[in-house]
């Protein structure tokens, strides 16, 4: 076989945080990242009992579709859920049949869109600003990436671990997502402010800001019945007979 043959396709594929998320030096940085269409090899990747167990499968799959090396950990949930539809897509085609409630669907993944990201509101560094309901208070905040959620959950485990009191996730994770307040980006005002001044509906009010405004895909999809519902993103969505 020629040697033109043995050559990868590759595509580039958007990313719904157009990159600016990321630090200036990064890999994903320009917004796009380059990918190879699946192979036999990768499908021993998705068979690979040991990942499977231990949950690494899918970051295993895209390390080794991702032309630009990076670590994986370094991507947003969003930019994450992107670079899956475009792997499916490569690998086996648009049309993905899923089942929910007993029921099977059918959709065309080429007709998933990015959700809009407003990038002229971040600041030099990625990060997005809220000011606060109740009294104007303006936070700067970051986008996690999977690396900030795994510290995030490590840091509740450890606490849990120390106290029979319920794990503080949502403040948990609110310290590690604020970077600064009114300008102050001490850590352990950040820390205190969470702690002590931050009041219930504008936390609420701020997390439904993020929900509403993170780079992501559009992945509801509405019923003949009229459900809106959130396509599922399993080792399935790459290999329905697994």
């Amino acid at each position: 076989m020629s040697e033109e043959k043995l050559k990868f396709p590759t595509e580039l594929v958007d990313l719904p945080s157009k990159g600016k998320i990321y630090p200036k030096d990064h890999p994903l940085a320009t917004g796009k990242v380059e990918m190879k269409y699946m192979t036999a090899r990768e499908e021993d990747i998705l068979t690979n009992q040991n990942y499977i167990e231990k949950g690494l499968v899918l970051d295993k799959l895209l390390e080794a579709l991702t032309m630009n090396k990076f670590d994986i950990k370094d991507i947003h949930t969003g930019d994450k859920n992107a670079i899956f539809v475009a792997a499916r897509i490569l690998g086996y085609g648009s049309e993905y049949k899923f089942e929910y409630a007993g029921k099977e669907y059918t959709i065309d993944l080429s007709t998933i869109d990015n959700k809009p990201f407003d990038t002229d509101t971040l600041t030099d560094e990625g990060y997005g600003t809220f000011e606060m309901p109740s009294n104007g208070t303006i936070v700067e905040y970051k986008h996690l990436t999977e690396k900030d959620i795994d510290a995030i959950a490590q840091e509740v485990l450890s606490f849990s671990k120390l106290s029979k009191a319920a794990a503080p996730e949502v403040t948990t994770k609110l310290k590690h997502q604020i970077m600064s307040i009114d300008g102050d980006s001490n850590k352990s005002e950040i820390r205190k402010y969470v702690d002590t001044f931050l009041l219930a509906r504008d936390s609420r009010a701020f997390r439904l800001h993020i929900k509403d405004t993170a780079p992501d895909i559009d992945l509801s999809y509405i019923t003949d019945e009229g459900l809106d519902i959130s396509i599922p993103i399993t080792v399935n969505f790459f290999w329905p007979d697994l």
